[in-house]
């Protein structure tokens, strides 16, 4: 069965998969830059590190288990005519602990600017950190690990994606946390962005349809339009 990731077949799926796992993990490298923003420089990378090696493991077990994976999108219970899964209610629960959690910050980082305390941010514990970067990446994995499942029965190909993915999500998460870090506004930007995806959970938890591709090029405009102006404010410094 190993086999199969060398046949042409096994190859386009692992690269298919790939792609699309790093796609879906940019709202989570994002939430773990801001998250990691609240440490000590020493101790973001072993936070980071840490957190996603812990969601690894479990994505990893979610694959081998898919049998009981597939068991969490049939209905638990009902509300009337609507069927609530076990994926619903993870996914609603994750989608309010996002917006939530973003709209916490966002009234945070807007509070201390207005008060002249930016240079006092808020600090977290390794733990704490450790523990916000597990578990939101465990809410994501379920959108993940259902893509992977819908595309490809090999289990060595999925394993194989979703462990690239996550070191391709450890090694630009430091660019990421250096960069938002370095320019406020964009962590206005993008824990905006963040509000979105905690919604847009909630909307698919109640089985609504909305595309999500009008929230990441809504995101991608405003992130051209705030690089834009970045570069006019550094040109008027000069």
């Amino acid at each position: 069965m190993l086999l199969n990731i060398f046949s042409p077949e096994g190859l386009v799926s692992l690269f298919t998969l790939i792609f699309l796992e790093i796609i879906l993990g940019i709202d989570n490298i994002i939430f773990i830059a801001i998250i990691c923003s609240y440490l000590p420089k020493k101790d973001q990378q072993r936070s980071r590190t840490i957190g996603l090696m812990l969601a690894m493991v479990f994505r990893i077990l979610l694959l081998l288990g898919i049998s009981y994976l597939v068991r969490m999108v049939s209905p638990l219970f009902h509300i009337g005519d609507f069927g609530v899964s076990g994926r619903d209610l993870i996914l609603f629960a994750g989608g309010v602990f996002l917006v939530y959690k973003s709209v916490l910050e966002l009234y945070h980082k807007l509070a201390s600017v207005e008060e002249g305390k930016a240079h006092k941010e808020r600090k977290l514990t390794v733990s704490s950190a450790i523990l916000q970067i597990t578990l939101i990446d465990i809410i994501f994995s379920f959108d993940s690990i259902l893509t992977a499942v819908g595309l490809s029965r090999d289990l060595p190909v999925m394993i194989t994606a979703v462990v690239f993915s996550m070191f391709v999500m450890l090694f630009f998460a430091p660019y990421v946390s250096d960069f938002i870090a370095k320019y406020p506004t964009m962590k206005i930007l993008a824990l905006t962005f963040l509000v979105a995806i905690g919604m847009l959970l909630v909307i698919e938890s109640l089985h609504l349809e909305f595309d999500k591709n009008h929230i990441y090029f809504g995101m991608l405009f405003s992130f051209i339009v705030e690089t834009l102006n970045i570069r006019l404010r550094k040109m008027n410094r000069l």
